[in-house]
């Protein structure tokens, strides 16, 4: 029995079964009925018109960030809606983003399971090759430890810098514009014509239960301007 907050994606191959409403209406079914009972909301339906083999997919990638706001399920109608390969399956087992398969609801955790086994016997095998590495380069002599200041292709045996305290501090900055990028289609659905106050942006937010960027507290003026200055 489905329970929580879903985002909808429903994909389309061609432009003319996108116009024409052609398959959208048998997923919109599939997904309602897979819904259907239990304590539910579909917060928003995402549709994406687009070949199956084209990797470049916004509106999935809109309808995983969407869902990370909202802290919501993605459901669709058939796994092949998702990809014919691995790639995005993977890629949406790296989001941490939950998904439902209405055509077979056990895919996200079998289907997705298999491959993320797969995934990290790769990680492993590719974590084993480094430590070979390094550990051959310790025994040429070579001393590991912070980046170079010239070549920063280099680690050379020294304490952090000034340098290495700045690239910390630019990671945590992408870090926080990724976030703001999650929240970007939020923002613009509460406010689509930019006339509300930052105060009416956290009301709506609170009210609409976002969670804040730090997953902690509330939504204050000063929160959503913060998002709102790293999204330009």
């Amino acid at each position: 029995m489905a329970q929580g907050r879903f985002i909808s994606y429903l994909r389309v191959s061609t432009d003319k079964q996108g116009q024409s409403g052609l398959g959208l209406e048998a997923q919109r079914k599939a997904v309602a009925d897979y819904l259907n009972g239990g304590d539910w909301e579909l917060v928003c339906e995402v549709v994406e018109v687009e070949s199956g083999k084209n990797n470049k997919r916004p509106k999935l990638a809109e309808a995983i960030n969407l869902c990370k706001a909202y802290n919501a399920t993605l459901v669709v109608a058939k796994t092949d809606r998702l990809a014919r390969d691995a790639y995005f399956l993977l890629g949406l087992q790296k989001s941490g983003v939950p998904f439902i398969a209405a055509d077979n609801p056990q895919a996200n955790e079998l289907t997705v399971g298999i491959l993320a086994l797969v995934a990290e016997q790769e990680r492993l095998a590719i974590s084993k090759r480094t430590k070979d590495a390094l550990a051959a380069a310790t025994a040429r002599g070579q001393v590991l430890g912070a980046y170079d200041k010239e070549d920063k292709t280099k680690f050379i045996g020294r304490t952090g810098t000034a340098e290495d305290v700045a690239k910390a501090r630019q990671a945590r900055s992408e870090k926080a514009t990724q976030k703001a990028q999650n929240l970007k289609f939020v923002f613009d659905r509460i406010n689509p014509e930019g006339t509300l106050s930052l105060a009416a942006m956290a009301r709506a937010l609170n009210a609409d239960g976002i969670p804040t960027p730090s997953g902690r507290g509330q939504w204050q003026a000063v929160t959503v301007s913060r998002v709102m200055q790293k999204l330009g």
